[in-house]
C-alpha cells in the first residue's frame, strides 16, 4: 500500500483544501508592509503586540494577561512546567489528549483521570475524588479540561458543568487549566461560554491555538492567566528562545484584523460538518455493533468497538488495508483496548467511505 493510497483517521490536522492559502498569502504581504521592524525582530516573550492585543480583546481580558505561544502545546508545557512538579496531583479527563499524559508523565506528576461522559467530565466523580485526596492531606495543583469538542471523545462541557467546575475549584484550592483550541470549530447547537469568561475566584487559566482556524504551520497559541503567572512564565520562555516566531504571529494578526479568519473559520466549519456526518453514516452503515456520540463541532469521533475487536490487532490489519486510526489506549492510563479515536479533519469527503470500508475489513479479520 503506498503512501499515496493511505486514507488517515489519525491526524488531527485540516486538508489543504480548506486552508485559505490566498489569504494567507495576502495576510503575510500586509505584515511585512505594515510592520516591517517588528516582525522581523526578536520581539518579547510575551509575544507580539498588536495579536497579544487582539486576543485580549476577543477574550475581553488584559493583554497583560496573555502570552503567546509556539502552538497550544507549548502553553500546555509551559503551564504544566510552571505549576506541577514531580509527585503533585493532576485530574485529567478519561479519556484525555495523549500528549497531555505524556507532558504530566514526564513530570512525574500524580494523575489522576476521572470519567468523561456525554456532557463532560462526570463532576460527581470528580467530587468524590477531590473529597478524597483532601482527607489526605492532598490539594490537587490543577484539573485539565478541554471544553469543547474534547481530543479524543468529541464531547462538549455543559454549562451547568462548567459552573460545577469553577466551584469545586474554589472550594478545594486548584487551578482549572481550560484547553481550548476547538472552541471556534461549532457546527451545531449555540455557543457555550468559557469558564474564563464565568471565573470570579481568579482559578482559570485558559489557553487556545490558531491551528484549528488558520492552519497548523504558523504554530500559533497562547495563554491567558493572571498577571503574576503569566509574567513568571515569560520569565522562563525569554530564557529558552528569547521570543516566540514573530514573522507567524504578525501573519496571523494580519489574518485576524481584515477579517479573513471568519472566512476561514466558516469553511472548516462546513467542510468538517459534512465530513463529520458522512463517517457517522459510514460507521452506521459498514460496522455492527460499534458506539459513539457525533460531535457537535471540532475534529474527532471517538469510538467503541465490539467487545471481541482488540485495538493492538486492528492498527496493523488496518494498516495493511491501508486507513490510519489511532488506538483508545493512548489516551488513558489503563483500559482503551476496545476503543479508537478517529479524526475527519484530513480526510476529503471522497475517502470516508472508502476509509470505513477498509477500517470494516480489518475488523472482520480480527475479531475473535
Amino acid at each position: 500500500m503506498t503512501a499515496e493510497q493511505l486514507i488517515s483517521f489519525a491526524r488531527g490536522a485540516p486538508s489543504l483544501d480548506i486552508i485559505d492559502i490566498k489569504g494567507l498569502s495576502d495576510a503575510a504581504v500586509r505584515a511585512f508592509a505594515a510592520d516591517p521592524v517588528g516582525i522581523t525582530a526578536y520581539g518579547t516573550s510575551y509575544g507580539y503586540a498588536p495579536l497579544r492585543q487582539w486576543i485580549a480583546t476577543k477574550h475581553g481580558t488584559a493583554t497583560e494577561q496573555v502570552l503567546i505561544t509556539n502552538g497550544s502545546l507549548q502553553a500546555d508545557a509551559f503551564l504544566f512546567n510552571q505549576l506541577v512538579k514531580p509527585g503533585d496531583h493532576v485530574i485529567v479527563e478519561k479519556p484525555t489528549y495523549d500528549r497531555t499524559l505524556l507532558n504530566l508523565r514526564g513530570i512525574g506528576a500524580e494523575i489522576h483521570q476521572v470519567t468523561l461522559r456525554s456532557d463532560g467530565i462526570d463532576t460527581a466523580e470528580l467530587r468524590g475524588l477531590l473529597e478524597s485526596l483532601a482527607g489526605a492531606g492532598i490539594t490537587p495543583k490543577l484539573a485539565h479540561i478541554i471544553p469543547n469538542f474534547q481530543n479524543p471523545a468529541g464531547v462538549t462541557v455543559s454549562l451547568s458543568k462548567r459552573e460545577e467546575l469553577l466551584a469545586l475549584a474554589a472550594e478545594f484550592g486548584f487551578t482549572i487549566f481550560e484547553d481550548d483550541p476547538y472552541v471556534d470549530i461549532r457546527f451545531r447547537g449555540e455557543p457555550l461560554p468559557s469558564m474564563l469568561s464565568l471565573d470570579t475566584a481568579g482559578v482559570v487559566v485558559h489557553a487556545s491555538s490558531f491551528t484549528k482556524t488558520v492552519c497548523p504551520g504558523v504554530r500559533v497559541g497562547y495563554l491567558i492567566g493572571p498577571t503574576p503567572l503569566i509574567d513568571e512564565i515569560a520569565k522562563k520562555a525569554t530564557n529558552l528562545y528569547i521570543s516566540a516566531g514573530q514573522v507567524a504571529q504578525g501573519l496571523v494578526h494580519q489574518f485576524c484584523l481584515s477579517g479573513d479568519i471568519d472566512r476561514s473559520i466558516a469553511t472548516v466549519k462546513a467542510a468538517l460538518s459534512e465530513r463529520a456526518t458522512l463517517l457517522a453514516e459510514s460507521l452506521r452503515a459498514r460496522i455492527s455493533g460499534v458506539e459513539f456520540t457525533e460531535p457537535d463541532g471540532g475534529y474527532f469521533l471517538w469510538v467503541k468497538l465490539p467487545a471481541d475487536v482488540h485495538v493492538d490487532k486492528l492498527l496493523p490489519a488496518a494498516a495493511e488495508r491501508g486507513v490510519a486510526v489511532v488506538k483508545g489506549s493512548d489516551f488513558l492510563l489503563d483500559g482503551g483496548e476496545h476503543e479508537l479515536r478517529l479524526a475527519f479533519s484530513a480526510v476529503t469527503i471522497d475517502q470516508i467511505d472508502t476509509g470505513v470500508h477498509r477500517l470494516a475489513e480489518a475488523i472482520e479479520a480480527v475479531r475473535g
